[in-house]
């Protein structure tokens, strides 16, 4: 719990008492204790993953490929069961349900390549990708993290109301890439957001919340694709955007600033307003702590648009972080992004296979919500992404023993990805100080999303040969974990503000270790 007592009134004799506060510090005295402001604030914020969940996850139903039977199944008849529908009189089969039900039986896609069939998917990556790349740092610099929340989530709504409109798979694929466009930044700045609206004690906690909504999101969609189906795939993109696009006005008029970014980019007053507005320490308090507060470094006031990202590259102890994490974030992905996409290749009842999927997530959350207080954030990674590998290496062996276990093989590692994924996200927010803090995160959320890029051809490919979809899946992941071996632990540490003061962190662990 936060001290409330003012800093004027601690001991001469301690150090605290002759050195100017930190940010952090001053952060922790004024919200330091958790309260029904903060909560809120935490809430709605996070909220904002469980559209991005929809949006991530909705092709699995809109992109699969339709089942279908034989029209004519005389004894004479080239169709039965087995055969491959590309070899078949078209007179001599039929879609199980309206054509417009799917892109695949809408447009004819049925014989395409797997490439072909694959390009929406990769185009929304892809999408995302690239808006990670070019706007990772307009939440460092000049929009902060709240806008940058508020156009992302927008573009993304708006990207996939357009998609309605659709006339084949090549405008398809153009609308994908700009609805991951503007999904590219949602996570990291609502993340980032959340957990610098809270003090240390609560941030874990905070940061998972969107894990949550995420999970919910994403298990929205085998209801509303069940409430619709036989209808048309449009639909489902109808009942995902408009409630974003309200969602986008709840943010606008009713969101905080991260009064850290506010301090940082100069703007004391602001930062102090908002602060007073969710204390748990008194009006008093706040303006009397930012009034002592100083800075290790204030280079970042006046940063440009990149310099986020000069200050990642030019810092070796930074960029060996971000590589690394990165790295790991790339395994992690492939499998995160891929196992959803390559449930239509089990032998498994679709519907309650994307299900079971989304379910496994909650505990996932759970276990993260609940322990990252005491989990090491290295081991857990590293545990977590080889448990994954081995699974899904074992989801290829199995295919042809029994679908049961083949399923329940996927959830563990699918569970395994999702809290590797969790704790990753939360170590990485731990491991760069708030100049940097947004752009490091996005960095690794583009990692993770290359690894999506591939994910829906390697599924499209391992439809004939599993070793394609899940024995890469297993392999990335596996491996993806051990460079974590090189990084600090962030267990209980308090946050940095600045390059500086995170540097100096680190030269005061390594004189303690040597």
């Amino acid at each position: 719990m936060a001290d409330s007592t003012p800093f004027l009134t601690r001991s001469d004799h301690s150090l605290e008492s002759i050195l100017p506060p930190s940010l952090d510090e001053t952060i922790e005295r004024c919200i330091g204790n958790f309260n029904w402001a903060q909560l809120l604030q935490a809430v709605l914020v996070s909220f904002s993953w469980f559209f991005d969940g929809q949006q991530t996850f909705i092709s699995v139903f809109t992109d699969a490929e339709p089942s279908w039977h034989c029209t004519n199944a005389t004894a004479g008849s080239p169709c039965n069961s087995i055969s491959d529908i590309c070899r078949l009189p078209k007179d001599t089969w039929s879609w199980d349900f309206p054509a417009h039900t799917s892109i695949i039986s809408e447009w004819g896609l049925e014989c395409a390549s797997s490439l072909v069939k694959g390009l929406p998917a990769s185009s929304f990556f892809a999408g995302c990708l690239i808006s990670g790349l070019l706007l990772a740092t307009l939440a460092d610099s000049s929009l902060g993290r709240k806008n940058m929340l508020f156009f992302s989530c927008l573009m993304m709504s708006l990207g996939a109301l357009l998609t309605v409109l659709s006339p084949n798979v090549w405008v398809y694929s153009v609308l994908r890439f700009v609805n991951g466009f503007g999904r590219g930044t949602i996570g990291t700045s609502a993340i980032v957001l959340s957990t610098e609206l809270v003090g240390k004690r609560w941030r874990g906690q905070v940061g998972v919340l969107g894990f949550f909504c995420f999970t919910f999101g994403f298990l929205s969609l085998p209801a509303i694709a069940y409430i619709n189906e036989g209808s048309s795939w449009r639909t489902l993109y109808l009942w995902t955007s408009v409630p974003g696009i309200f969602y986008c006005i709840l943010v606008l008029f009713f969101v905080h600033e991260s009064p850290r970014w506010l301090f940082i980019r100069g703007r004391k007053e602001e930062a102090v307003s908002t602060l007073k507005s969710m204390s748990t320490a008194g009006d008093g308090v706040a303006t009397m702590s930012f009034s002592n507060v100083k800075l290790e470094q204030q280079g970042t006031m006046n940063a440009d648009l990149f310099s986020a990202i000069k200050d990642l590259v030019e810092k070796p102890w930074a960029l060996r972080r971000l590589t690394v994490v990165m790295l790991t974030g790339l395994g992690m992905g492939t499998v995160y992004y891929g196992m959803p996409l390559g449930l239509g290749n089990l032998n498994f009842n679709l519907y309650l296979s994307v299900t079971l999927n989304a379910l496994s997530e909650l505990p996932a959350s759970l276990v993260t919500f609940f322990l990252i207080k005491k989990l090491d954030r290295k081991s857990s990674i590293i545990g977590f992404t080889i448990l994954s590998g081995i699974c899904s290496i074992l989801c290829v062996v199995t295919e042809k023993v029994s679908g049961n276990l083949q399923m329940a093989l996927e959830l563990i590692s699918f569970f395994s990805a999702c809290t590797a994924f969790d704790v990753g996200l939360i170590y990485t927010l731990e491991l760069f100080p708030t100049c940097v803090r947004n752009s490091a995160l996005s960095m690794v959320r583009q990692a993770l999303v290359l690894g999506g890029v591939f994910s829906p051809v390697l599924v499209a490919a391992g439809r004939k040969n599993g070793l394609w979809s899940f024995g890469v899946f297993g392999v990335a992941i596996g491996l993806c974990g051990l460079p974590v071996l090189r990084l600090p632990e962030t267990k209980g540490r308090t946050l940095s503000d600045t390059m500086d003061e995170e540097e100096n962190k680190d030269k005061i662990t390594a004189a303690i270790l040597a």
